[in-house]
């Protein structure tokens, strides 16, 4: 585990003062640069030591068996796996004859910066060779938002002592890089050893490129370096080249007070279709567009982008600098797993590591695309556009299921199903719902109605088919939805999951009312009148599971019938608890992995009275065990909203310090988008009160004792909102749009009309604090406590 306070607390940067071999891996997803379409994991410049490294590219992947003790109809036979491909990040200094390697000779100093309004990583090293020659370096790397093709890195060397130095630095692309053993199973380890075939191999004089592609999903990968050498020392440079790596190799001798210093241009590009020659012209247009900005284009065009991203996301927080930087950490990630994915998927661990194998799954829809809706809606855009390009495979999912409509993946880089394990995976309709709430939350907040047309009616009508095909009337007419998995995976394949069907509910209302927006879109999508009022029967009569005797909702039908979890007798080293305990123990008992009836509501609070938020919480407290890093910033919602905020501000700081904090000890496999999307999700809606349930936005804003102001951004249909929450008083500033642009919005259950010509400042009602002291699992609070306050 990264240790507390791993990285000084600072607002803008993520600051390393020291290099840590012990949690080397988890630094290298910590500092990883992406912008959706290359991922460059914060491996050291020269390579080695390593803690995993990893270069990836938005689905490319390879095709792997997926491993089963006995096999069963419709089980999937096999899975995507995210591939390391082309390592373009190297760049080896020689000093004399003596490779830099930081664990010989001395490092007499260490510091890597990631710079959150920049883009960009710095380093700087000031190193001893075992010889006693000491030299100084700085790089910076980036990877371009701009240019969604290029990375590039400024590495300079200059000599530390008082004598002339030969240098030598080797810049390099090698592919088929030897990683540490990524799976237990024998078949998918071979699958993933070298996984890339040679198919071209070019060098010029200051780079060159390599062509590679997967040997059984077939996917063509090209990647090309180029370089700059500035110097007043005499230099040559020369390439060479073979199947699996090129190397560039820069000599001089540098004197005292002289600089050597290298840009190099870095390009990926891949391809299910396209020719080799078609790739290789490709990634040679890209070397050239980067090659024309050069280096500090490149940088202007960075800090440009940033600059208008964070006009319109950046939060605030006054009185828990860990949770300022940590917010801003969290959405320099979030933007960087989207920004330029471009009809592709975000996965899980976006592009910092291998985690998950590259997959997405729901909580993409309903933790990450949330946050972008909000703070860069074309990101979210583009991420729809991707789900209903995998609509052919979600069709076929639902055939072999004997189902109509479409059922999404529980986990996929391009469609298919790739999980294992089905009551978690295909019993896990749930998905089909956050797809459509994806859709409507983006609509309402956009007002994007091209999209909406194109591909939205038809991603909520196959998710309604799915719904009212899964589901069925009883004979006192009510509608039930058996045998699925919520988000709670230690409650599954069960009947009636209250997260499940109040989510399909507005699934069914929000396609029934899109079919009546878009009529003849909707009849060539084979949708009838008698289809449509199917659908809102359905949700008109859905069953909500409630035990009157003990006056709380049902997770699941007969949930608080079950039998409770000893968990005064559960020691600390049996978590998480399906590490340890058989699922056939965990499925039959009250214990929660993750938050599931409180996520419901989160999502869908319309259909919960005040009251009845209180006792589900008080209730599902007890018994949630946050296996998930998903749950926290859920729960740190609730807490806010149902009059607990202390409490909700240590479930911020849990879900906000994830990474940071390694509080998993998992990080090393790359970063938790969902827990740092979680961040702001608890700190807007929690802290903030946002929901948008009926198409309007509302807050309902109240500040833990340890937050002194809170202030946020929202684009919301070509405006953008900016809300200032202070102890007692919040105030609502209406900026951009036109100027005759109006907004109405709620504040704790009062409407106000906003326009730009001046702000509103309303109070804060007091906090009546009606419910006990919730309490935890023993041993299951919160991960992290605030710090002391300074005197």
């Amino acid at each position: 585990m990264i240790r507390e306070r791993a990285y000084p607390v600072e607002p803008w940067h993520v600051r390393e003062t020291r290099l840590d071999m012990d949690v080397l891996a988890q630094s290298e997803s910590v500092f990883a640069l992406s912008n959706g379409h290359v991922g460059l994991r914060g491996n050291l410049d020269e390579g080695e030591p390593h803690g995993l490294p990893g270069t990836y590219l938005n689905s490319f992947y390879e095709l792997r068996p997926l491993p089963y003790a006995e096999a069963g109809f419709g089980f999937p036979e096999s899975g995507q796996t995210v591939v390391n491909v082309t390592n373009g990040k190297l760049i080896r200094l020689l000093v004399d004859d003596e490779p830099l390697d930081v664990r010989y000779g001395e490092l007499l100093s260490h510091e890597r910066v990631l710079d959150m309004r920049d883009g960009t990583l710095h380093r700087s090293v000031h190193w001893r060779s075992p010889a006693g020659r000491e030299v100084r370096v700085r790089s910076t790397r980036l990877v371009s938002f701009r240019q969604r093709a290029a990375a590039a890195i400024n590495y300079e060397v200059e000599v530390a002592d008082d004598k002339p130095l030969r240098l030598i630095i080797q810049s390099e692309l090698v592919a088929n890089e030897t990683l540490p053993p990524q799976s237990k199973d024998p078949r998918v380890a071979a699958v993933l050893e070298s996984p890339l075939l040679a198919e071209e191999e070019l060098t010029t004089d200051d780079g060159g490129l390599l062509i590679h592609r997967t040997k059984v999903s077939g996917l063509r990968v090209a990647a090309a370096m180029d370089h700059e050498v500035q110097t007043e020392a005499r230099t040559t440079v020369e390439s060479e080249g073979y199947e699996d790596w090129v190397r560039t190799t820069i000599a001089c001798v540098l004197k005292p007070g002289e600089t050597l210093r290298v840009v190099k241009y870095l390009v990926y590009g891949w391809s299910s279709r396209r020719s080799l020659p078609a790739l290789r012209d490709q990634v040679g247009a890209a070397l050239a567009a980067a090659r024309l900005d050069g280096w500090e284009g490149l940088l202007r065009e960075q800090r440009e982008y940033l600059d208008d991203f964070w006009k319109s996301a950046d939060v605030l927080v006054e009185g828990d600098p860990e949770v300022q930087q940590a917010v801003r950490f969290g959405l320099f990630h979030v933007l960087q797993a989207g920004a330029r994915a471009e009809r592709r998927p975000i996965a899980a661990k976006g592009l910092t590591g291998p985690g998950y194998d590259g997959h997405a799954f729901w909580d993409t829809e309903m933790f990450v695309l949330p946050v972008l809706t909000y703070t860069h809606p074309p990101a979210v855009r583009d991420a729809l556009y991707w789900r209903h390009r995998t609509l052919a495979a979600a069709h076929e999912r639902a055939r072999t299921l004997n189902l109509k409509g479409a059922a999404f993946p529980w986990r996929t880089i391009e469609g298919p199903e790739s999980s294992g394990y089905w009551p978690a995976g295909t019993a896990a309709f749930h998905i089909a719902a956050d797809v459509a709430d994806a859709v409507r939350r983006y609509v309402l907040a956009t007002c994007d109605t091209d999209v909406e047309r194109e591909i939205g009616l038809e991603l909520l009508v196959e998710t309604a088919r799915l719904w009212r095909s899964l589901g069925h009337h009883d004979r006192h007419g009510q509608f039930h939805i058996d045998g699925v998995t919520g988000p709670d995976e230690y409650t599954a394949v069960k009947n009636d999951n209250i997260y499940t069907n109040l989510m399909a509910q507005r699934n069914l209302i929000s396609a029934a009312d899109a079919v009546m927006r878009y009529r003849d879109e909707a009849f060539h999508l084979g949708v009838t009148d008698e289809e449509a009022a199917a659908w809102r029967d359905a949700a008109a009569s859905m069953h909500i599971p409630y035990d009157e005797e003990i006056d709380v909702h049902e997770q699941v039908e007969g949930f608080t019938r079950l039998q409770e979890w000893e968990f005064a007798e559960t020691p600390a080293e049996k978590y998480p608890l399906l590490l340890h305990y058989p699922y056939f123990d965990l499925y039959r008992k009250q214990v929660v992995k993750q938050s599931d009836l409180v996520l419901a509501m989160h999502w869908r609070g319309d259909a919960f009275t005040p009251d009845q938020k209180l006792r589900n919480f008080l209730y599902y407290e007890r018994r949630t065990v946050r296996d998930s890093s998903l749950s926290a910033c859920t729960q740190a919602v609730l807490a806010a909203e149902v009059g607990y905020p202390e409490l909700a501000h240590l479930y911020l700081r849990e879900a906000a310090l994830m990474d940071l904090h390694d509080l998993n000890e998992n990080t090393r496999d790359g970063v938790h988008m969902a827990s740092l999307a979680g961040a702001w999700i608890a700190l807007i809606a929690g802290f903030g009160g946002l929901r948008d349930h009926d198409g309007m936005l509302s807050f309902a804003p109240r500040l833990s004792s340890r937050l002194s102001r809170l202030e946020f951004s929202l684009q919301w249909r070509g405006m953008r909102l900016r809300v200032d929450v202070r102890p007692h008083q919040t105030t609502y500033t209406l900026r951009d749009g036109e100027s005759d642009d109006t907004m109405d919005l709620r504040h704790h259950g009062e409407r106000i009309q906003l326009t730009r010509a001046e702000p509103v400042t309303v109070p804060i009602p007091q906090l009546e604090v009606s419910g006990p002291t919730p309490e935890q699992p023993p041993g299951r609070g919160p991960l992290l406590r605030l710090p002391e306050r300074s005197p």
